[in-house]
């Protein structure tokens, strides 16, 4: 086989990187394109209203989402109380005890379906799981929805994260007679907890832009809904609804609720990013 010349070797890596810089410079225009559209129409749309008051009327000025902001808080931390332990507790479990045992590999496999399943078809799920038999739409059914998207993430977040942790801490607490539990956590927890939250908030960035499980699940309302066993009003449902009506002011008042859901996501995601910098494991 004859080699190739290195003056070919170097044209073509200046042209990969040459691609991989227009590729890169093409995506950070659309996305500076996106927050540029969503800052200047959304906001117009947000005063003290916005936040304080129930939604007009079709057709009528005035009112606010504060319903639906409400309803999405609640949703999102009962997602977050069902999804989160779950998660950790399947990445300790894969990371410390499973390891390469074929139900291990099995949850792996399992994780990785769900991180790739569209999450209409959660929502067809627990649609059909909770809210057919019960016979109403409800926040409960929302959070399970949003929980089961949450969980692979955290799940292989927190396996990879616990791999980087030294083997040498755990056989030196072992060593000291301490059991495996308190091992995992005081010593494991401690060392990787930067790592722990990243996950966490990385998962929370996945779900809160979601609108697909929460039509099938959750559904909407226009009332405040303080509990989770009705139909609860939420951000992502109400950004649908209003996008494609007919009056102008709940237009405005969809680009709104959409700059607050984009601030949100990309508060989370560089907090995410800055909590992964500063941890203290090292791999």
């Amino acid at each position: 086989m004859k080699p190739r010349s290195q003056r070919f070797r170097r044209w073509l890596d200046g042209g990969i990187q040459l691609i991989s810089g227009v590729s890169a410079l093409i995506g950070l225009f659309f996305l500076a394109w996106i927050l540029l559209e969503v800052i200047a129409r959304g906001g117009k749309a947000l005063n003290w209203d916005f936040f304080t008051q129930l939604p007009p009327p079709p057709g009528l000025p005035g009112g606010g989402l504060a319903n639906a902001i409400l309803g999405t808080l609640l949703i999102t931390a009962a997602a977050t109380c069902i999804g989160v332990p779950i998660g950790i507790l399947a990445g300790v479990y894969l990371a410390e005890f499973g390891k390469t045992s074929r139900y291990a590999t099995l949850v792996r496999f399992t994780c990785n379906i769900l991180m790739g399943t569209p999450s209409i078809i959660i929502g067809v799920f627990v649609y059909t799981l909770m809210v057919v038999p019960l016979g109403h739409f409800s926040g409960t059914a929302g959070a399970v929805a949003l929980a089961i998207m949450m969980l692979p993430v955290t799940a292989r977040t927190t396996e990879d994260i616990i791999h980087l942790v030294p083997n040498s801490l755990r056989e030196a607490a072992l060593g000291l007679g301490a059991p495996r539990w308190k091992v995992i956590l005081q010593i494991v927890f401690r060392e990787a907890k930067s790592g722990l939250i990243t996950g966490v908030l990385l998962a929370l960035a996945r779900v809160c832009g979601e609108t697909a499980p929460l039509l099938f699940t959750a559904l909407n309302s226009p009332f405040w809904t303080f509990s989770l066993n009705q139909p609860t009003a939420n951000l992502t449902v109400t950004i649908f609804n209003y996008a494609m009506s007919p009056y102008e002011h709940w237009q405005q008042m969809a680009w709104g609720a959409s700059l607050l859901i984009t601030v949100t996501v990309l508060a989370q995601t560089v907090i995410a990013r800055l909590i992964l910098q500063k941890r203290s494991i090292k791999p």
